[in-house]
């Protein structure tokens, strides 16, 4: 007879049905852990993109109930008006539309915002061909053995503090252009209204140019990374097979490989204008601190951000409070600017394609 179970004539054994009802209890706390360690990432991804715009939406709101006050007196004017003056600190402190404020003070920051808006653009004229020229070079001509070191160097050089940059700007670099480069610029220039605008006087090295070209060296290794990324993002084959059909490298570059990135290439742009448009200290030392705008692109100017640095202290000298609620104005003024940029930044990217897109493409 068969052994079945290891006892001679036993009955085969038959598994064991488990019984119906609730599942164990370790299974039930098992379904209970994943169902809430689903809802708490839920929680912490809705918390992780409200709050940026929270923040954003906080910091607005509080800047422009703080500048409410100097909205209603200085109205219109402040955007196009030229003068800025705080008035009589030792007279008496006059009301109007029930702001208190003192007797003489006129706030007019077109000057300012200018010269924000015009260092911010010499620095992108000058940053974008020279971080895209690098990007290239790093990706697609240099050995790796070069273009590595090299990438790093650039990273380093944005995480450089500004102050350092301001002050090697104004101690070395600016002087150097204004004694031996703006004077052959300005000697050479020819007698034309639009380009007198880069005639003599030069300055002494504190000025817009200097001011903007010194913003492009702080932007171009912000770009550069950024675009070297893109660059190396781009697939091989569609720019081995424009080479087979006999294209140069210039016009790989220019059919192929830009076109696919050029998206990226805004939206890298748009960091690097960002940093122009709010950068401080750099701008306060070597701009020049001038609330006029200059005659020639060589003499001080002043940008929104170094305009708050440089007044806080005497603003909050004033008494009646007005003085700071003028400069939360002007901080106002750049968030919407920057928020302005941003946007028409989105447009551009709408409409010149998106990164990955065949060549060519929209």
């Amino acid at each position: 007879m068969a052994t079945v179970g290891g006892v001679a004539g036993s009955v085969p054994a038959t598994p064991r049905a488990e019984p119906v009802g609730k599942p164990p209890p370790w299974r039930r706390f098992g379904k209970f852990a994943r169902r809430n360690e689903e809802v708490a990432w839920r929680s912490v991804a809705w918390v992780a993109v409200l709050l940026p715009l929270a923040a954003l939406v906080f910091a607005v709101s509080v800047l422009a109930v703080k500048a409410w006050p100097a909205i209603r007196v200085n109205g219109w004017y402040f955007l196009y008006g030229r003068d800025w003056t705080y008035g009589n600190g030792y007279g008496a402190v006059v009301h109007t539309d029930g702001v208190a404020h003192q007797m003489g003070a006129r706030f007019g920051a077109w000057a300012i915002i200018w010269g924000t808006l015009a260092s911010s653009l010499i620095a992108i004229a000058i940053a974008v061909p020279l971080s895209i020229g690098a990007a290239f070079a790093l990706t697609e001509r240099m050995p790796t053995w070069i273009s590595r070191p090299l990438g790093f160097t650039i990273e380093i050089l944005a995480g450089i503090p500004s102050v350092v940059i301001g002050l090697w700007g104004i101690l070395t670099f600016g002087p150097w252009l204004a004694h031996h480069v703006y004077p052959v610029i300005a000697d050479h220039m020819p007698d034309v209204p639009v380009l007198r605008y880069f005639s003599n006087p030069v300055g002494t090295g504190e000025g817009l140019m200097s001011a903007g070209i010194v913003l492009a060296l702080m932007i171009v290794p912000i770009i550069a990374s950024t675009t070297r990324d893109l660059f190396a993002q781009v697939p091989p084959l569609p720019k081995e097979g424009a080479s087979a059909l006999g294209m140069t490298d210039w016009e790989v570059a220019n059919k192929v490989t830009l076109p696919w990135v050029r998206s990226g290439i805004v939206g890298a742009t748009v960091l690097g204008l960002g940093r122009a448009l709010g950068e401080t200290i750099a701008i306060a030392m070597i701009g020049g601190a001038s609330l006029q705008i200059p005659h020639t692109i060589y003499l001080p100017f002043t940008t929104v951000a170094a305009t708050i640095l440089s007044q806080l202290d005497g603003a909050l000298t004033d008494g009646t409070g007005f003085a700071v609620a003028t400069l939360a104005e002007l901080a106002l003024v750049l968030a919407v600017i920057s928020v302005g940029v941003n946007l028409i930044a989105r447009q551009i990217v709408k409409r010149t394609g998106r990164v990955g897109a065949p060549v060519g493409g929209a």
